[in-house]
C-alpha cells in the first residue's frame, strides 16, 4: 500500500490523493512515468518526483524511519504490508502503582518477554527494539510507549502504528479484550485473573508458576494484536478502494 500512497507528500491531502489515484496513476512508478498529473503544476511535478525517488531509496534500503514523520499517524498503518516481516507487536503490563513489570515483543516467529527484576531494562529493550522496523500496539500512544519513556528514557525510533484509534473509527470500540470479542479471538479459558493480580501473587508467593501465567497473559496480548493488525489493515485498504 505504500507504494500506492502520495500523503507524504508536501500538500498532498486525502482528496488530492484520491484525485491522482482517479486519473490512473495507482502508484510512484505511474506517477513518474506520466508526463503531466491534473491538479500539479510542472515545476511541483518535478519536485515530487524527487521526493519519490528518495521514497523508492528509502524502501529499497528498508528505511521505514523515512515516513515516520511524514506520514499523518493514522496513516502509518500503510507501512504495514511493506514491512510485516519486519514489525514487532509490543505489550507492556504494569502493577498497581503503574511501574512496568512486564514487556512483550513478538514478530510473527518469536516473542520475548523482559520482566522486572530479571532481565527488564532500557539496553536490552533498545536492543530488542532496533530489530524492527515497525513497532505495533494497542493505545501505544497513551500508554505503553509513555510508560517506556518515562521509567526507561525509551525511545521508541521506528513508525509506530497504534491499532486503537483506528479500531474506534472502523466501530470497534473498547479496549483490547472488547476488540478481540468483537473479531471473535479466542484466550485459553485458563487465562483469567488480571496482570496486576498475577504479579502481586508472584511477589508475595515466589511461586514462579505465576510468573509464567502472567506471560502467557502478555503473549495472548501480542498474539491477538496480530490478528487485530491484519482485519484493521484489510478494512482500511477495502476503504481506500485500492485493494
Amino acid at each position: 500500500m505504500i507504494k500506492k500512497s502520495f500523503l507524504f507528500l508536501e500538500r498532498i491531502n486525502s482528496r488530492k490523493e484520491k484525485n491522482i489515484w482517479k486519473q490512473g496513476i495507482k502508484d510512484w512508478q505511474d506517477f513518474l512515468k506520466a508526463d503531466k498529473v491534473r491538479g500539479i503544476s510542472v515545476g511541483k511535478k518535478s519536485y515530487y518526483d524527487r521526493k519519490l525517488r528518495e521514497a523508492q531509496v528509502a524502501l529499497l534500503n528498508d528505511k521505514a524511519e523515512f515516513f515516520k514523520r511524514k506520514l499523518p499517524s493514522k496513516e502509518i498503518w500503510r507501512l504495514y504490508s511493506h514491512f510485516k516481516e519486519e514489525c514487532c507487536f509490543l505489550d507492556v503490563e504494569v502493577d498497581s502503582f503503574g511501574k512496568v513489570i512486564l514487556v512483550g515483543i513478538s514478530d510473527y516467529y518469536n516473542s520475548n518477554f523482559f520482566v522486572k527484576g530479571i532481565n527488564l531494562n532500557q539496553q536490552r529493550l533498545e536492543k530488542e527494539l532496533s530489530k524492527y522496523k515497525l513497532v505495533i500496539t494497542f493505545n501505544g500512544s497513551s500508554f505503553d510507549l509513555p510508560k517506556l519513556k518515562k521509567q526507561f528514557h525509551l525511545e521508541v525510533t521506528s513508525p509506530h502504528l497504534d491499532l486503537k484509534p483506528l479500531c474506534v473509527n472502523l466501530g470497534l470500540k473498547g479496549g483490547l479484550k472488547e476488540v478481540e470479542k468483537i473479531l471473535n479471538l479466542k484466550r485459553p479459558a485458563n487465562l483469567t485473573g488480571n496482570p496486576v493480580e498475577l504479579w502481586k501473587t508472584f511477589h508475595a508467593s515466589g511461586d514462579r508458576e505465576w510468573l509464567e501465567l502472567l506471560i502467557e497473559y502478555n503473549k495472548e496480548d501480542i498474539e491477538n494484536l496480530k490478528g487485530v493488525t491484519d482485519f484493521v489493515y484489510r478494512k482500511l485498504l477495502d476503504q481506500t478502494s485500492l485493494s
